[in-house]
């Protein structure tokens, strides 16, 4: 016996609770709690078949190697951890205008040049706003099939029936189901149409590509479950007025999800950047004080990055402090251990530090660059545009030990930089390079010896 229920659901995080709040208690947002009906069915207690339950060995299961399908964007195939695996359900989320479609789009037209029968499914645009992409794009052969259709059980019909080799659903909140009663985008209908891919996914051995849109907060707007049930969750990032992104993976069950990918918008589409390093610093600065360039790693490859800082006596009560590309907290923690630690006089100053070019960096191996960058300002001296410097800065301020030291080194030496500035804990591990000489430095205030 079927009934009706009334149950509340978060819209921004997809928590459940039986009756309205104005904060969510798990993600303490106001206001976004919003009913929805549902229906619940008795149960039963007795299973629906009579087959009987056969269970297995981990010794009597098969493996066939699975062979990855490349897009032909090594890029978007390194962030995927090799190319598609078939039947898997990837989550692709991003800020409006950001390149979502454009990337799926362009995927599309190379497995069609290639052979592979793909649909793209969209609810948000109708056929001639999407040729009038495409044709921007380039040409596209007749094995990519487009659908205009937001209806769940016609587009599992088609894909039964059509059974195509690569699937795209533009997006996922545009996806509704009859059986349920809420509107098109809600936690249950998100919820419901995750659930009916996934089964085509695993159940026809089709690979499923997902566009999700995303909240203020850059997380993907539905419910957190989404993004659980899925194979690969792939985040777009940069700034929309900019011509560089930068596609992320969070989560990769065929891979690793420290990897990225490095585009650049332009008018054909989005073309791959194959040295983020030598694209990052173009342009930067020669001679200017606060200016220097760190090493970070994203998964296996490390990126140059410039870091620019801006010291001045504050005209306020309050100094200002502001951050671009990472943490402030992280800015605040080092301006401190200077104070302490080598008696600058920083309190009475603002300070804006910025990490050229718009990408966000969270490593702590970029400190000690942060650290020479506020006291190049500071100091009003520049430091030469051949150094570079990495390393982790404590409280104490000591510089610590980062990981993957010799892939930075060898990237610095590749890029022409001569003195590459370390911590000297990894002396005897790195190998002399020719025409760069390392600088081993203790803590901070010998590294500030050495360059200012």
């Amino acid at each position: 016996m079927a009934k009706e229920k009334s149950v509340f659901y978060c819209t921004e995080c997809g928590f459940e609770t039986a009756k309205w709040m104005g904060q969510c208690p798990s993600c303490r947002a106001w206001n976004t709690i919003s009913e929805e009906r549902v229906t619940v069915f008795a149960k039963t207690g007795k299973r629906s078949s009579k087959e009987e339950v056969v269970l297995k060995t981990i010794a009597d299961i098969s493996l066939t190697k699975e062979e990855k399908c490349s897009t032909s964007l090594a890029e978007l195939d390194r962030v995927l951890g090799g190319g598609i695996v078939p039947g898997s359900l990837v989550l692709v989320g991003g800020d409006p205008g950001i390149g979502k479609s454009t990337i799926l789009l362009q995927t599309c037209r190379n497995l069609g040049e290639a052979g592979k029968q793909v649909l793209y499914i969209s609810g948000e645009e109708s056929l001639k706003q999407i040729k009038l992409r495409a044709d921007r794009i380039g040409s596209f052969r007749d094995c990519v099939k487009l659908l205009c259709e937001t209806n769940l059980a016609i587009i599992e019909e088609v894909i039964r029936k059509e059974k195509p080799q690569v699937v795209v659903i533009d997006s996922i909140q545009t996806m509704f189901s009859e059986e349920i009663s809420s509107a098109p985008g809600s936690v249950s209908q998100v919820r419901e149409a995750t659930a009916v891919l996934l089964q085509l996914a695993k159940g026809l051995e089709i690979s499923i590509f997902i566009v999700g849109h995303v909240t203020k907060e850059g997380t993907v707007a539905g419910p957190r479950v989404l993004e659980h049930m899925v194979d690969t969750v792939l985040y777009f990032e940069g700034d929309r007025h900019a011509t560089y992104r930068v596609l992320r993976g969070v989560k990769n069950r065929f891979g690793s999800t420290n990897e990225i990918g490095v585009f650049e918008m332009r008018e054909c589409g989005l073309v791959e950047v194959s040295n983020p390093s030598e694209y990052m610093l173009n342009g930067r600065p020669v001679g200017e004080n606060g200016c220097i360039v760190t090493c970070s790693m994203e998964g296996t490859r490390p990126i140059l990055v410039e870091i620019q800082a801006l010291v001045c006596k504050t005209n306020f009560g309050f100094p200002r402090r502001q951050a671009n590309g990472m943490d402030l907290n992280r800015l605040n923690l080092l301006m401190a251990v200077l104070e302490k630690r080598l008696g600058m006089s920083l309190g009475d100053c603002d300070a804006y530090v910025n990490i050229a070019g718009g990408m966000r960096i969270n490593e702590p191996a970029i400190d000690l660059g942060i650290v020479l960058a506020i006291v190049s300002s500071f100091r009003n001296r520049p430091i030469s545009e051949y150094v570079l410097a990495f390393g982790e800065v404590g409280l104490s301020g000591e510089v610590r030990a980062v990981g993957q030291m010799a892939s930075r080194v060898a990237e610095a030496r590749k890029l022409g930089f001569r003195v590459c500035v370390v911590p000297a804990s990894c002396k005897g591990t790195l190998t002399e390079q020719e025409n760069l000489r390392i600088i081993y430095v203790a803590n901070v205030a010998e590294a500030i010896e050495a360059l200012l």
